[in-house]
């Protein structure tokens, strides 16, 4: 039955764009998921157009075989890892922006266009798509599936803040177009929300329409460090509430920032009594067209950050801020390259913060877990690198981790998704008739239960 397929797929996808069995590349086997096995499928598609999916979605579903979608594979929780005798069907070959609209402040791309390739073609039009999840080769179509955040959500929101339309192909074949340019909607049901996040589960994205800015002539970067957390964490509200709601706004604990900072060769230039009194960091990022307003806007956030605790307030030079920045974005190497065992972006409301910060510590110590921390405090979103080799007892630290976010009104995954990384504790702490609907809206989509098997659902 396998080759009947691979030969029928043969027919109407390009066979150079077609990898089976041992010629398939070893980057196709995962995704970047710290704790998902890799396993190999029956067969790797590269397609090249919204047919193509189509076809090849069609001679699957009427084979029963299963379809793994996949763009970049820079996903966290194991969304694009095949699962056993799967179809990965890729849309990277997918990657023509299809249209700049400067008059709608649009742009609509196919779904293996990166956010480096739109971002290149959107500077020299002085324009902007503010979606930056810290992985430059990340897809649009795999932002989508992910609903992918990142350290610019504090002001402008996740990936389906930004998104106007999609096109989307079901497990059947069925090519589906949902939304535009236009920016509001009464007009039934949003699939256009409903496909964001769902993790390439309900269908494969091939089209994007997404909102672009003015892109801002100038940021300027400043770096806080605190002795005490509740300190820091009380800093947030007072930034995000300002008339200036700040581009970034992340936090480190002092050795994660030093180890990011030690990646990228950059010399922080703080003082040793800082350093070794420093428990903890707040980058904030400001931008604006204005030089003069972004320097009211730098000396007003300075004063919140000295009055709320901080040790110093550093100003740190362009080439500072950019570095820090492109430090911060290569967190995740740096806790891979030391060995982490899992990664956790749980989201809690930002009130919860300093007690989240608290009890993760606390846990930490009871479990002899090194946990290090860094994420968008401004979304109430910090991303943890857990160190405990130990598997059963680092699964005992997720879970509570997890029922602690949820009791207090938190999530599991804020901007990574479940996949199947986290699918299991989504499970233990997800609402029971949550799980139903969801479940219900999966068979609607994809009745075979053949498209992105095993993630987010069981």
């Amino acid at each position: 039955m396998f080759e009947a397929v691979i030969a029928e797929i043969l027919d109407v996808v390009d066979p150079a764009k077609v990898y089976v069995g041992a010629l398939i590349p070893e980057k196709y086997l995962h995704d970047e998921a710290l704790a998902v096995a890799p396993q190999r499928p029956l067969c790797v598609v590269l397609a090249k157009s919204d047919s193509e999916v189509s076809a090849v979605l069609r001679l699957a579903f009427e084979a029963n075989v299963p379809v793994v979608p996949r763009g970049s594979g820079t996903g966290l929780a194991g969304g694009a890892t095949p699962t056993e005798g799967s179809i990965v069907l890729s849309t990277e070959l997918m990657n023509t922006i299809l249209e700049i609209d400067q008059e709608n402040y649009t742009a609509t791309v196919e779904a293996g266009v990166t956010l480096e390739q739109l971002d290149d073609a959107l500077r020299s039009l002085e324009f902007v798509y503010p979606v930056f999840p810290g992985e430059l080769g990340s897809t649009l179509g795999g932002n989508v599936a992910t609903n992918a955040g990142g350290m610019r959500a504090v002001k402008y929101g996740v990936t389906r803040h930004q998104v106007l339309g999609v096109e989307f192909v079901l497990m059947d074949g069925t090519l589906v177009k949902s939304g535009g340019k236009y920016v509001k909607s009464s007009s039934g049901y949003d699939l256009t929300q409903l496909v964001i996040g769902s993790e390439g589960t309900l269908g494969i994205v091939t089209k994007v329409t997404v909102r672009i800015y003015p892109r801002p002539k100038h940021t300027v970067s400043l770096l806080a460090p605190f002795v005490n957390l509740v300190e820091l964490t009380a800093c947030v509200p007072k930034l995000i509430t300002s008339e200036n709601v700040p581009l970034v706004l992340e936090y480190m604990d002092a050795n994660g920032l030093y180890a990011m900072a030690k990646r990228v060769e950059m010399d922080l230039g703080i003082p040793a009594a800082v350093r070794e009194t420093a428990q903890a960091y707040l980058l904030v990022v400001l931008e604006g067209s204005d030089w003069d307003d972004l320097t009211n806007q730098k000396e007003h956030a300075a004063q919140i950050l000295i009055l709320q605790g901080a040790i110093e307030c550093y100003f740190l030079t362009d080439k500072q801020g950019e570095d820090l920045l492109l430090a911060r974005e290569s967190a995740f190497w740096v806790s891979k390259a030391a060995g982490a065992n899992d990664i956790v972006d749980a989201v809690v409301p930002r009130s919860e913060i300093a007690g989240f910060l608290k009890v993760v510590g606390v846990l930490a110590q009871r479990t002899n877990s090194y946990i290090s921390g860094a994420g968008h405090i401004g979304d109430g979103n910090v991303h943890f690198s857990i160190f405990q080799p130990d598997p059963e007892l680092l699964d005992e630290v997720q879970e509570e981790i997890f029922r602690y976010v949820v009791s207090v009104g938190g999530a599991v995954s804020a901007e990574h998704g479940i996949g199947i990384a986290k699918r299991n504790h989504f499970y233990e702490t997800e609402d029971a008739d949550n799980l139903e609907i969801m479940g219900r809206i999966k068979l609607a989509f994809d009745p075979k239960w053949l498209l992105n098997p095993g993630k987010m659902l069981k």
